[in-house]
């Protein structure tokens, strides 16, 4: 036998004996857009003067202690899901509004940052990578594309210090909360009953895993990060 026929046959027994243990989780994208909704609900209502500025550090405060955790638990649980959705958008959206409730806790009530707007500003952009890897599911992926743009709108108003931005920054907030608790109930609803009972655009790759069978939702799994010898 030729030192390359026995390399190839030690090489498919080594195969044959490896084993890829695949861990089933839930679906971390209702928690993550739920918690998403009370922060830009939270920070709405002070933009839209629904609450006074004395209040605005304990939404600050709740947004902390709730929902930078919430989506950092939701992230971990998308990047061992190999979800880019969950994972890298959520990091960066948990990451926003950390700078923005630790922002708020720091600052006198009612004022403006242009250091923040600049920070708020590079951030939306950001969120737009995650957003546009997410053409597979298009409701999820239009709530990443919505906080980018609310980022953005609040970004703008810490720059200019302008009402009228602040104003369109708390309506965003509203319109992206709207969306975030439909495609929350809707991910939800897919776990719990297996299928799909409201339209999530799913398409392509995102429809693939309520419609295909075990082998073919693995197939080419030894290539993708955490499995393949290098990220």
């Amino acid at each position: 036998m030729s030192e390359h026929s026995a390399a190839d046959r030690r090489q498919s027994e080594h195969l044959a004996m490896t084993r890829i243990v695949l861990r089933p989780t839930g679906n971390p994208l209702p928690l993550a857009f739920m918690a998403l909704a009370v922060a830009t609900v939270g920070f709405s209502s002070v933009q839209l003067g629904v609450v006074g500025p004395g209040e605005e550090k304990t939404i600050a405060l709740g947004v902390l202690v709730l929902t930078v955790p919430l989506q950092a638990f939701s992230s971990v649980l998308g990047f061992g899901a190999r979800d880019p959705i969950a994972g890298t958008g959520m990091a960066m959206v948990s990451g926003v509004w950390a700078l923005l409730a630790t922002s708020t806790l720091t600052s006198p009530p009612d004022t403006s940052s242009r250091a923040v707007g600049v920070m708020l500003l590079t951030a939306a952009v950001a969120i737009l990578v995650p957003a546009a890897a997410a053409h597979g599911k298009l409701v999820a992926g239009a709530v990443l594309a919505g906080s980018a743009v609310r980022f953005a709108t609040t970004g703008m108003a810490e720059l200019t210090g302008s009402s009228g931005w602040e104003t369109a920054a708390g309506a965003l907030g509203i319109l992206l909360a709207l969306l975030a608790l439909y495609a929350a109930f809707g991910f939800e609803q897919e776990e719990v009953e297996g299928r799909m009972r409201l339209p999530l655009l799913r398409r392509g790759a995102g429809a693939k895993p309520l419609h295909d069978d075990m082998e073919e939702q693995v197939e080419g799994i030894a290539k993708e990060a955490g499995v393949r010898h290098q990220l």
